[in-house]
């Protein structure tokens, strides 16, 4: 009989030495989940929104210092419009209660993407969470929201131009360290791991620039059912691989 191994011996094989840095997951599969069970879509992104809670929750215990999470793509706004709303619904939802637990576990909260074109009452509950959460120092939680990498990269490209004609910086001075200070995540570190759920194998415009030599963790599991049992898998499966950054 095959053994399944309990949370807490999953905890236990983690090495606190060996551990990513920047954990990135594109979090996808909860329509289909809803599908499934018969239900409207939005059904699926509430209980998407366990996971998150979760997953955070988890991050935080186990020492991640930084975990960017996929959470709404410049591409969503093609969605039925009663999507969009609900899902603009859910993060004000997700924000407003959630605010005094992140606090609590000390994460602070960060945001990447065309965050300005949000609606103005989740633009405000955005701003208010992000105000409480500003002088902790555990966890660095991001939310993309309205992001698109090759957006984040023509952006960059702009301000990169727009310095070296104001000659704050020269063309020759221009390289891959002096380009990614232009990128969003310019005090980030690249993602160490990436996680994509539901079995999709692409990368949907995520972070093109940062992922260059990240790890990909792809599994069939929906977003709903992606829980801390194999969100530590996936960490145990990074730790067992050899990271050459194009060496040998």
């Amino acid at each position: 009989m095959i053994h399944t191994p309990s949370l807490q011996e999953l905890r236990e094989k983690i090495n606190p030495h060996n551990l990513p840095v920047h954990i990135a997951i594109i979090m996808d599969g909860n329509g289909r989940w809803a599908e499934k069970k018969h239900r409207l879509r939005v059904y699926g992104h509430r209980e998407g929104i366990n996971r998150v809670r979760e997953i955070v929750r988890c991050s935080g215990n186990i020492g991640i210092k930084y975990l960017t999470l996929y959470a709404f793509s410049i591409e969503n706004w093609k969605r039925p419009r009663p999507e969009v709303n609900a899902l603009m619904r859910l993060l004000k939802e997700f924000l407003r209660k959630e605010v005094d637990e992140l606090n609590k576990n000390n994460v602070t909260l960060r945001y990447i993407g065309h965050t300005h074109k949000l609606p103005e009452s989740v633009q405000n509950e955005m701003k208010r969470a992000q105000e409480i959460l500003k002088n902790n120092t555990g966890l660095v939680l991001t939310l993309a929201l309205n992001y698109g990498s090759r957006t984040e990269i023509i952006d960059a490209v702009g301000e990169a131009v727009k310095d070296i004609n104001l000659g704050k910086i020269s063309l020759q001075d221009l390289n891959e360290d002096t380009f990614s200070k232009y990128l969003y995540t310019i005090d980030y570190p690249d993602p160490d791991l990436l996680i994509r759920t539901s079995g999709e194998i692409r990368v949907s415009n995520f972070m093109l620039w940062q992922i260059a030599y990240s790890e990909i963790y792809i599994t069939q599991t929906l977003w709903p059912d992606f829980k801390e049992n194999e969100y530590i898998e996936a960490i145990l499966d990074y730790q067992k691989r050899h990271r050459r950054f194009g060496g040998i």
